[in-house]
């Protein structure tokens, strides 16, 4: 079992950054990859960026250049760091990680194994 946590969220105003971070507990060892996904009201559950077990990530269009997922192994932490925000990035950032590197490569498709509560980022202009 692996248990996920989102912290960090919060108010900002465009322009600005938050870092989001997800703590990792349990059979952390058995994970292949961890993602950040976001939620925004009345829409759809969508990927942000996927960190893979050998290092590699991948970020959706509209993250990229502006969010950087990351992970403390020392910590168990998978972070993402947002900067540059815009309103149309509120939404809820949750947390997921999956134990099958199949499943990891189709990541925007995956229903992943684990999820965490969800975190809010609230953008104002």
């Amino acid at each position: 079992q692996v248990q996920l946590e989102e912290s960090g969220g919060g108010s900002v105003q465009v322009g600005g950054a938050l870092r989001l971070s997800c703590a990792v507990s349990g059979n952390s060892a058995s994970i292949y990859c961890m993602a950040w996904f976001r939620q925004a009201p009345g829409k759809e559950r969508a990927g942000v960026a996927v960190s893979h077990h050998d290092g590699t990530s991948t970020y959706e269009d509209f993250a990229k250049g502006r969010f950087t997922i990351s992970k403390d192994n020392t910590k168990n932490t998978l972070y993402l760091q947002m900067n540059s925000l815009k309103p149309e990035d509120t939404a809820m950032y949750y947390c997921a990680a999956d134990l099958n590197q199949l499943r990891c490569l189709r990541w925007r498709d995956t229903t992943f194994d684990y999820w965490g509560q969800g975190t809010q980022v609230t953008v104002s202009s």
